[in-house]
């Protein structure tokens, strides 16, 4: 156990805040509820349901209601429009009051029954207690190794190290919460976020199940984008990448220059091999026009910053409660 760990005085969170970001997920919801209250229930946990609505097109949203109509324990975050995952869970995490979150989504691929394990370790005195995928069901080959690729990527890349194959599904400590609250930035990539912030951190590994119903809303554009975020928003080592490549390129230019004025000059071949002057244009070209590209996707995010605009806005807010929030719009 790392000498940072003190054991907490208390086995469990006086209120657990269990943040759900849901869009059309009108097939699951009710029953992702159902094993969540059962396995509170089983544990003795005093928890509250921050359900955030990320602008749904079906019924969620009233389904929403009508389980908080029969549970005073729900708040409802209704985002005026989809903002995406990413944004949505962060309206959750600042609509959140209890001692520790939990985040989790509703499509029940993480089963609600492991948050019993995670307040285990959260007791033993750990700020972040993430759960780590030994097995992923019903996800293709090619997004599992995808998956792989970046998560290894990142551990390279990145100032901080991500935990592989783990996702969003997580314990926070009131602090490392509080920390997350303060890092406002849009290009927001929520699993790097968590990593940034540090605090003493420990995994529990499980079986991720195939979505109890429905599909999945990320598809694999989708996916490459959170990744193009995830790599801008926690390094520049792309920037780096094309400096080192520059330079390396105009080096062995400058070597073959004068390869090419030696041979022409003192052997006395005559100069040749158009083919050979087409593909290095090419080349050269095609390399350029990738990196411009990567300084793109940096200025454009430098952009989205600079115009400081809320990360969200919500139509309305229904407390539980524990919750303090008034219900008219909220910015965040």
């Amino acid at each position: 156990m790392n000498a940072s760990i003190t054991l907490r005085n208390q086995k469990k969170p006086t209120l657990l805040s269990i943040i759900v970001p849901a869009y059309n997920e009108i097939e699951v919801i009710e029953e992702f509820y159902n094993r969540l209250s059962l396995a509170m229930d089983a544990i003795k946990q005093n928890y509250e349901i921050v359900f955030i609505n990320d602008g749904s097109q079906d019924a969620t949203l009233s389904i929403m209601k009508s389980l908080r109509d029969e549970n005073e324990e729900i708040t409802i975050v209704d985002l005026s429009r989809n903002f995406g995952k990413e944004i949505a869970t962060t309206a959750g995490i600042d609509a959140s009051k209890g001692d520790a979150t939990v985040i989790i989504d509703a499509d029940l691929q993480d089963p609600p029954e492991l948050i019993e394990k995670l307040i285990e370790k959260w007791s033993e005195g750990y700020d972040v207690v993430y759960a780590q995928r030994k097995q992923r069901d019903g996800e293709t080959w090619i997004k599992k190794k995808s998956a792989e690729l970046f998560y290894l990527l990142m551990q390279k890349l990145g100032p901080v190290k991500l935990p592989v194959n783990t996702g969003d599904f997580r314990m926070m400590s009131k602090d490392a919460t509080e920390a997350v609250k303060q890092l406002r930035e849009h290009n927001r990539f929520m699993k790097g976020i968590f990593a940034w912030v540090g605090f003493p951190s420990i995994g529990v590994t499980y079986n991720r199940d195939s979505r109890y119903a429905g599909e999945t809303k990320w598809n694999y554009i989708k996916l490459w984008n959170l990744s193009i975020d995830g790599i801008t928003a926690f390094t520049i080592a792309p920037l780096k990448l094309a400096t080192y490549m520059g330079l390396i390129i105009a080096a062995a230019s400058f070597i073959y220059a004068i390869y090419i004025i030696f041979k022409v000059l003192v052997i006395g071949e005559a100069v040749q091999g158009f083919p050979t002057l087409a593909i290095l244009i090419l080349l050269l070209g095609g390399i350029q026009l990738i990196f411009l590209g990567i300084i793109g996707e940096y200025l454009g995010r430098v952009f989205s910053e600079t115009k400081n605009r809320p990360l969200y806005f919500t139509k309305q807010v229904l407390q539980s409660k524990f919750n303090t929030l008034n219900n008219d719009d909220q910015s965040g």
